[in-house]
């Protein structure tokens, strides 16, 4: 698939297969491949009709494990429960399998380094998906933490990520684009470029770490002032903060 549709198919591949799935991008696509059993095929054939099919070999069941390698960003050491991090690392568990978010993909990445040079504070993580970027925060110093995210399951995933870790980190569900907002330092949101846009102009906090989008894309922030901005690997993330 071109590569500007991949976010938003991961979305949806992870909602249809919470286990995970693997990916491998080349120069302007990205192919997803997620392991099922066959009574899981019509689901993905529904939301994906150009879906294809191959059989795969025995053990296919562990090999999801693989794709989820451990990152550092930020600082800290970030993997799944079935990795052991390296002596004397500032760790942060997260389980792949529940809701978007590992710490892996590039925006994360960038908005964890983004986060690590910021002023500590009140964080509101919106749209929090599995809460790495909410819990991050909470490993780094940021309190009190709030998580949002519209998806109940998003919400449990959040809130086991907090609890594996041990952190202090609160998490509801929400409309983070139409609910009542609480006051905070600084938001972060990883998420799609138009939601982006719209929780900038609620002008949720007074200084923001967003991303979700590609390193051609533009941000349209009247009021915000860029601070700073990280690409990685055709990805971009930013700090703003309001005028």
């Amino acid at each position: 698939m071109p590569a500007e549709e991949a976010e938003t198919a991961r979305a949806r591949l992870l909602a249809l297969v919470p286990a995970g799935f693997e990916e491998v991008e080349g120069e302007g696509w990205v192919e997803l491949a997620a392991y099922v059993e066959e009574a899981g095929l019509a689901a993905l054939r529904a939301a994906f009709p150009g879906l294809r099919t191959e059989p795969v070999e025995d053990g296919w069941e562990d090999r999801w494990r693989a794709f989820h390698r451990p990152v550092q960003a930020g600082g800290l050491w970030i993997g799944p429960p079935w990795a052991a991090p390296p002596p004397g690392e500032c760790a942060l568990i997260v389980d792949p399998g529940r809701a978007f978010g590992t710490g892996a993909h590039p925006t994360t990445r960038a908005c964890l380094e983004l986060l690590a040079g910021s002023e500590r504070g009140s964080l509101l993580d919106a749209g929090c998906g599995s809460g790495v970027l909410a819990a991050a925060g909470a490993r780094l110093g940021f309190a009190p933490v709030l998580a949002l995210d519209v998806d109940g399951a998003a919400v449990q995933a959040a809130a086991e990520t907090a609890s594996r870790n041990r952190v202090a980190v609160e998490v509801r569900q929400a409309d983070v684009l139409r609910d009542p907002l609480p006051e905070a330092d600084l938001v972060v949101a990883n998420i799609e470029l138009p939601a982006v846009e719209a929780l900038l102009a609620r002008r949720p906090a007074r200084r923001a770490i967003v991303s979700g989008y590609l390193a051609r894309d533009a941000v349209r922030a009247p009021g915000w002032r860029r601070l700073r901005r990280l690409e990685l690997e055709g990805w971009a993330a930013e700090a703003l903060e309001a005028l």
